[in-house]
């Protein structure tokens, strides 16, 4: 019974696979999922779909998530003057950022094909995932979250952050936020971690763990951390 986390698969479902196949993942293993399951890459919903299907897996909310759940349910709505005059500039906005700057279409794409009882299943999935996790590894005090502590202060109480500050506001590498515990998150691929001695690679320091390889990059991988052993799992080597 073993604990492995990930972050930001972005739609690459077919490394998602691989790598349940690599870490060899058990009925009684639990996965962390840390966010940005959607966009960018061939297959968003595709991997949704996937998890939906694994009791043991656990998923914790992302950005591209929050984006993706706000267009999806506007899309999903019937074409109508009220509907027409509820999609201001902000939403406009919004929508135009997600499908221009952060690979919504992907995720688009695949959802507009789904049954509407399918669409709202994947939707409601969505809606269940954490903004954050505490657990106790091996002796090991954990805090899992997609992107980092915003506006943090030692003594602040993980109930006092708001969901940007959790979801969008990226973790400060070179500081280390508790001494007792390890900070995991996705979010910030580590070739863009300052200081980071293996770019693209999980990074650890100041009990922080990066788990954002940066999968969609042409010098990224998927990669996955066993709690239980602190083995790192990576999909290319490369």
């Amino acid at each position: 019974m073993s604990v492995y986390v990930m972050s930001d698969i972005h739609g690459e479902y077919d490394l998602f696979m691989k790598m349940l196949d690599k870490i060899s993942l058990k009925a009684s293993d639990t996965l962390y999922v840390l966010g940005d399951v959607v966009d960018r890459g061939p297959h968003p919903i595709k991997t949704l779909l996937r998890l939906m299907e694994m009791p043991n897996a656990v998923c914790l909310v992302g950005n591209h998530e929050l984006m993706a759940l706000e267009s999806l349910e506007f899309l999903m709505q019937d074409i109508t003057e009220e509907s027409i005059g509820k999609l201001d500039r902000e939403m406009l906005d919004s929508f135009l950022c997600w499908i221009d700057y952060n690979g919504g279409q992907k995720t688009v794409d695949e959802f507009r094909v789904l049954s509407r009882d399918t669409q709202n299943e994947v939707i409601n999935f969505i809606k269940e995932f954490m903004v954050y996790e505490e657990l106790t590894v091996c002796g090991r005090d954990y805090l899992l979250v997609h992107a980092g502590l915003g506006g943090f202060y030692p003594g602040k109480q993980i109930e006092d952050y708001s969901l940007k500050e959790l979801v969008w506001d990226r973790a400060e590498y070179d500081i280390q936020y508790y001494p007792d515990k390890y900070v995991i998150t996705g979010h910030t691929p580590t070739q863009e971690i300052g200081g980071s001695q293996r770019p693209g690679f999980i990074y650890r320091k100041n009990n922080h763990i990066a788990v954002d390889c940066g999968c969609n990059r042409p010098d990224g991988r998927l990669a996955v951390i066993c709690l239980d052993t602190g083995e790192e799992f990576y999909s290319s080597d490369r």
